[in-house]
């Protein structure tokens, strides 16, 4: 291939050029860091908005005194039982549900005998929990009554030993100077 009259000859990890004149040069490829890259940077975009509410740097939306209490929160477990089915999802306080499994789903409901029984519970825990995983999403805010039944016992011990806990983090909040209890700021690295 010609170019600006360098012949040039791709093998392996290096590139040659071979000049008109007849020089060659070779340059080869090498894992460079980003440090130069970072000291000329002038700004930081981050392109996750969702990786502040990681760090709980996010607000969470806490409404007015007189409100109803539950709706702080970042992602929210809900759970509907019918008669033949049973769904959980987790809705996302700004943008909507964010992940759905459901008995409805024909995977799930290819593998299991009933819909509505314990080991259907199970495994929508099970499969809702490797989701969140996956999506990045390591707390959920979980307002089930555990001991309310034995369905709801057996899907959230499959939640828990998914990866998933049932209760977010605090929001982290600056603390004042006067404050006696400070809380450690997400960003810092612990040994």
């Amino acid at each position: 291939m010609m170019m600006n009259g360098l012949r040039l000859t791709a093998t392996g990890s290096s590139i040659a050029a071979k000049s008109l004149t007849g020089n060659i040069v070779v340059a080869s490829r090498q894992v460079r860091s980003n440090a130069a890259v970072l000291e000329r940077c002038t700004e930081i975009r981050n392109r996750n908005p969702r990786n502040l509410e990681l760090m709980t740097i996010a607000r969470k939306p806490q409404g007015y005194h007189l409100d109803n209490k539950g709706h702080e929160f970042w992602n929210k477990l809900f759970v509907r039982v019918s008669a033949r089915h049973f769904d959980a999802e987790i809705v996302h306080y700004k943008h909507g549900p964010t992940i759905t499994v459901s008995t409805r789903d024909w995977a799930l409901k290819k593998q299991l005998y009933k819909t509505n029984d314990i080991s259907a519970y199970s495994n929508v825990g099970r499969v809702l929990a490797q989701k969140c995983l996956e999506a990045g999403i390591t707390s959920v805010y979980c307002d089930i009554d555990e001991e309310s039944s034995q369905k709801f016992a057996a899907f959230i011990a499959e939640m828990k030993k998914g990866g998933v806990a049932l209760e977010e983090p605090p929001q982290y909040t600056h603390a004042y100077p006067w404050d006696a209890k400070r809380m450690v700021k997400p960003w810092t690295l612990e040994n």
